[in-house]
């Protein structure tokens, strides 16, 4: 099945990009989480305008990406949480919390899409994550956190 994406899918390509997939892929997780649409002829023009989107969003040079990945990497990045006594997360930490905890810090503004988590973070202490700022650059950011 054809369909174009309406946002970055790791592996399997950015906004705007026109993809083949399995029926039951598109079906069943792509188009009902919002992360794609069906490919029609007249979804061609939603391709333009999803390409123009991206590129208002994105860093488009190595250069940037590295500049921002040397501000990122710089940052010291604390995260208040509520925890139990034994140092166990009331839920987990998301990367919509992430985004807002590195900016919060004076670090640049990042896309929460663009953060990705090994594993769910459900414990205090030192927390290693990746943030993709470009297919080439990505960034390593050191977050703490700490209970409320």
């Amino acid at each position: 099945m054809k369909i174009i994406l309406k946002q970055e899918v790791t592996g399997l390509g950015a906004a705007g990009d026109v993809v083949e997939v399995r029926d039951g892929y598109a079906r069943n997780y792509l188009v009902p989480r919002g992360f794609a649409i069906r490919w029609t002829k007249g979804g061609e023009k939603d391709v333009e305008q999803i390409r123009r989107a991206r590129k208002l969003h994105e860093i488009a040079t190595i250069e940037q990406a590295n500049e921002v990945r040397g501000q990122l990497e710089g940052t010291d990045v604390r995260l208040a949480v509520r925890a139990g006594d034994q140092g166990r997360l009331f839920g987990s930490v998301t990367p919509a919390d992430i985004a807002k905890a590195i900016q919060e810090c004076g670090g640049p503004s990042v896309d929460k899409r663009r953060i990705e988590l090994g594993s769910p973070i459900k414990t205090l202490g030192s927390h290693q994550i990746s943030v993709r700022l470009h297919p080439a650059v990505s960034a390593k950011v050191d977050i703490e956190g700490g209970a409320v």
